[in-house]
């Protein structure tokens, strides 16, 4: 609309001059300047409000689609496509990032287990199946070691472990954060790539300990373990990539808030309904 453009511009150049340009009244302008806001403006402007403020309250992590559910459980009911414009005009968009990357390297084959999994990452209860793996968290000028498990059911991060070294003791303590807080069955099945941490004997040692049953992706192939690939680049996108930690413990304080306050219990999981892990569970129970 002329008039809505005239205003937006009021404060660089003057109105009438804006007027002549836009071949309208300046009695009209003011006219619509002093009009009462009527109610689907009112509405459109609290909406407006509320996508930018939930916007910003997830940091930036969430688009359209999570948005719409916030807003809509918060008792503010719209649609994807009415979230996406307003997202459009302001400019805002949640940050993103191209996949994970995959280098095939050659591995040994010792200790090397089956492939129980073959993608079929659906459980029909907790602690049925998990996942493991290790990423790499550039900080300041050394790289940080994190090692995390997630149980299938769920999509919860059960146990995590961050380290200045990428060991076997990284990749156990995180499971023992995991059992600390499950009560875990015999004939668990842990799934992991073939990673030489989760060939070692001290690792396969520690799943007989727990009767856990151990699966491995196939050779050079991510796909066999994309719940947990999935969560890495998820985390770096919306955590890693957006800050520039200045010490370790700033990195080890966010990734904690990360895991532990949003991702298991506010970040809305488009596999599980658009709810939470832990709040999947609470309601599965």
């Amino acid at each position: 609309m002329k008039y809505a453009l005239i205003s937006e511009f009021c404060q660089q150049y003057s109105v009438r001059l804006m007027c002549r340009v836009m071949e309208v009244s300046a009695s009209g302008y003011y006219r619509w300047r002093q009009r009462p806001v009527s109610l689907r403006e009112q509405r459109r402007e609290a909406t407006e409000a509320a996508i930018v403020d939930t916007y910003a309250s997830f940091k930036a992590r969430y688009g359209a689609p999570r948005i719409a559910r916030e807003l809509t459980a918060a008792g503010v009911p719209c649609s994807v496509n009415y979230v996406a414009n307003i997202m459009r005009e302001k400019e805002i968009r949640a940050r993103n990032g191209k996949a994970f990357k995959y280098s095939r390297t050659s591995e040994a084959m010792a200790n090397v287990a089956d492939n129980l999994l073959w993608r079929q990452f659906a459980a029909e209860r907790p602690n049925q199946k998990w996942t493991t793996d290790i990423t790499y968290i550039w900080v300041k000028d050394r790289w940080l070691y994190l090692a995390t498990a997630m149980d299938l059911y769920s999509r919860q991060i059960v146990g995590w472990s961050l380290d200045m070294s990428m060991t076997e003791r990284l990749i156990t303590d995180a499971l023992s954060m995991a059992y600390g807080r499950r009560e875990v069955p015999p004939g668990l099945i842990v799934h992991s790539d073939r990673g030489v941490q989760y060939r070692s004997t001290g690792y396969q040692d520690y799943l007989r300990s727990r009767q856990c049953v151990p699966s491995m992706s196939r050779k050079g192939n991510c796909w066999d373990n994309a719940p947990m690939e999935s969560f890495f680049s998820r985390l770096k996108v919306e955590l890693i990539y957006a800050e520039l930690f200045d010490s370790i413990a700033a990195a080890k304080s966010a990734i904690f808030e990360y895991i532990e306050v949003f991702y298991n219990r506010k970040r809305r999981h488009s596999a599980l309904g658009y709810l939470s892990p832990v709040e999947y569970e609470r309601r599965c129970a």
